[in-house]
């Protein structure tokens, strides 16, 4: 999994002078053993009527007496005042993060921020707007993005240059999963073929992340989220189309005739006699124009295999099951209106598919990739909760009869979930608090599960508040964990939704110190969504993007491409290696990022470090959602 475009001189030079206006140095120690000052602001802009920080870091020392001063667009002073206390250290070099409450500017427009009572440096300019004038443009990058995943036929050129892909997968093979136990090499050894079963169409779709593999585990929560977002939220360009390409796919992964879920298109790593898709740097394209036969090393890149999650008509992993299940419910929801014969062939998939599940599967055996590896889910109740609500929202979207069964239903699996499985942060892994928001508003359940289910919510953000409440710069996550920017916009997503629920806005300066978070309020002070701010990730390991930079000339063809952001600083010691792509480094004004590090967290803009720069479809599918939901808070 892989991301990395290289930008251009034009394209640095105007990075780098907005960084330094905006990002880095303000003020500076005459003592030389105190780091100079760095202002860290949300690069995106401030929700008018909400509480807005920015933080100050540097030395103690240095940061003992100094004050700050906002002008302006006239220039004439719109606050000022002396910085709020330490929040503790990050680093040896920064010894102090101090904030700055900006909360009492609520007019409309761009201001500049700068410190007194020290040497001054360069201003950081900052916006303040409506959030439907801040968060709508990001809405329509992150759809975007989407676009620039696609594969098949209906490819997206304008911003790659992309052609067709992989159409070997209209007549894909089934094999049987690769070995477990290490080959010669120590590499995954290849999958032996399957001894039965037609070909399969599997085309289209999007790549999950970085690389070219398709997931329906992951691709199964981005729909049913998009269709979330198109169904609670105000309108995004593109989104409903977006949805309805991927829906597509999720169709023809299920063979509803055999009764057969399709897991995974395309092997991971391979080994020797059998390479794999991680195992080549390419465009995806390319693969077409593969000559090879069977047994050759590269056979299975260009005819690629496909997994299944279960034996034709036996039970299907409950994970799986549920979530495409949803998705094919929230389709019957979100197409009832216009086309209601069509919502109803959804309505009948969705409940075939729920049918299926294994409610009773054994201990460590959830399906989700192949190998597991790649994305790990321990629970499966949430699931099949949110499949019955989906199932019965439809239902009831229809007219159709089976809208009470299912409804109690997913009662009953909510009160499983609550009673088998603790919730985490939103994401692949765990939908409870999706599940959990819609049997509120849908479901009818009665006051005691009602009960639960808020308090449920509110812990998983009381978890993050928590952390929060330690950390400088008031991040809910740990930021030296994987996934700490799509975790946040996971808490972000679940603070809107329990609000939505209770009425209950406690958690709404929460919420606004997370958006600030991935925007740029935080160490590094570079926002982790591509195109979002004045500073961004440029070198991000994605094959598509490295590649059709070097042939384009474009630095911001993966916009709204949402990353890992920072990870454990040891997982970046040894970057990673692979031929054929396009080496791509990025540190604004020159100084490592590596003098930002802290807390045991590390992050690097370079395209050979996945653990920081790879985008994923779910990464950015929750943010949409996060993102949406944040344009309705009332």
């Amino acid at each position: 999994m892989n991301h990395f475009f290289s930008p251009s001189a034009r394209t640095v030079a105007a990075v780098t002078a907005s960084v330094l206006a905006a990002c880095c140095v303000t003020a500076c120690s005459e003592d030389r053993d105190e780091a100079p000052a760095a202002i860290r602001v949300n690069q995106v802009g401030y929700v008018a009527g909400e509480k807005k920080f920015a933080y100050v870091m540097g030395g103690r020392d240095t940061l003992a007496d100094a004050g700050f001063e906002v002008l302006d667009e006239r220039g004439d002073t719109a606050e000022h005042g002396s910085l709020g206390p330490s929040l503790g250290g990050w680093n040896d070099t920064y010894t102090a993060v101090r904030t700055i409450d900006l909360s009492s500017l609520d007019r409309t427009g761009t201001y500049r921020l700068r410190l007194v009572g020290a040497d001054a440096g360069p201003e950081t300019r900052f916006r303040v707007a409506p959030a439907r004038q801040l968060l709508d443009p990001l809405r329509a990058d992150t759809v975007r993005f989407f676009g620039t995943q696609r594969d098949g036929e209906d490819v997206l050129a304008d911003a790659t240059g992309r052609e067709p892909s992989h159409l070997t997968d209209e007549q894909a093979r089934v094999y049987e999963p690769p070995r477990t136990g290490p080959a010669d090499d120590g590499a995954t050894a290849g999958p032996e073929p399957a001894e039965a079963g037609d070909p399969v169409d599997v085309s289209g779709g999007w790549f999950d992340a970085g690389d070219f593999l398709k997931f329906t585990h992951t691709a199964s929560y981005v729909v049913a989220q998009m269709l979330s977002t198109v169904r609670d939220t105000p309108s995004v360009p593109g989104l409903r189309e977006e949805a309805r390409h991927g829906l597509r796919w999720l169709d023809r992964m299920w063979d509803g005739e055999t009764g057969t879920l399709y897991a995974q298109v395309g092997l991971g790593s391979g080994g020797k006699e059998a390479r794999g898709d991680h195992d080549v740097w390419r465009l995806p394209e390319e693969d077409d124009r593969l000559t090879v036969r069977p047994g050759e090393p590269d056979y299975l890149i260009k005819y690629r295999p496909v997994f299944r999650a279960n034996e034709p008509g036996e039970p299907i992993s409950p994970n799986l099951a549920g979530r495409v299940s949803a998705a094919f419910a929230l389709a019957a929801q979100t197409e009832a209106e216009d086309d209601p014969a069509q919502a109803r062939e959804w309505l009948d998939k969705a409940a075939a598919v729920y049918a299926q599940a294994d409610t009773r599967p054994d201990q460590g055996a959830l399906v989700t990739t192949i190998p597991a590896d790649y994305y790990q889910e321990h629970s499966w109740r949430d699931d099949m909760e949110w499949a019955a609500v989906e199932l019965s929202r439809g239902a009831d979207a229809l007219g159709d009869a089976r809208r009470s069964r299912w409804s109690g239903e997913a009662a009953t699996w909510a009160r499983a979930a609550l009673r088998e499985e603790r919730g985490a942060t939103l994401g692949p892994a765990d939908v409870s608090a999706l599940a959990h928001a819609d049997v509120l508003t849908a479901a009818d359940p009665d006051a005691g599960l009602a009960t639960e289910l808020k308090a449920e919510l509110g812990r998983q953000v009381e978890t993050g508040r928590e952390r929060a409440a330690g950390d400088p710069f008031r991040s809910g996550v740990v930021p030296s964990d994987f996934d700490a920017v799509p975790n946040t916009f996971g808490l972000l997503a679940t603070a809107e939704l329990y609000a939505r629920v209770t009425g209950d806005h406690r958690y709404d300066d929460f919420a606004a110190q997370q958006l600030a978070w991935v925007f740029g309020a935080n160490a590094w002070g570079t926002s982790f969504v591509v195109g979002a701010g004045d500073l961004y990730p440029h070198c991000l390991q994605h094959q598509v993007a490295n590649l059709a930079m070097s042939r384009t000339g474009r630095g911001d063809i993966l916009r709204g491409a949402v990353v890992n952001g920072p990870n454990d600083a040891d997982l970046l010691k040894e970057p990673d290696t692979f031929d054929g792509g396009r080496p791509c480094s990025f540190a604004p004004d020159g100084r490592p990022w590596s003098e930002f590090d802290g807390h045991g967290a590390g992050y690097v803009d370079d395209v050979r470090a996945w653990q920081t720069v790879e985008p994923a479809d779910d990464f950015t599918s929750t943010a949409l959602y996060a993102l949406s939901l944040a344009t309705t808070r009332s």
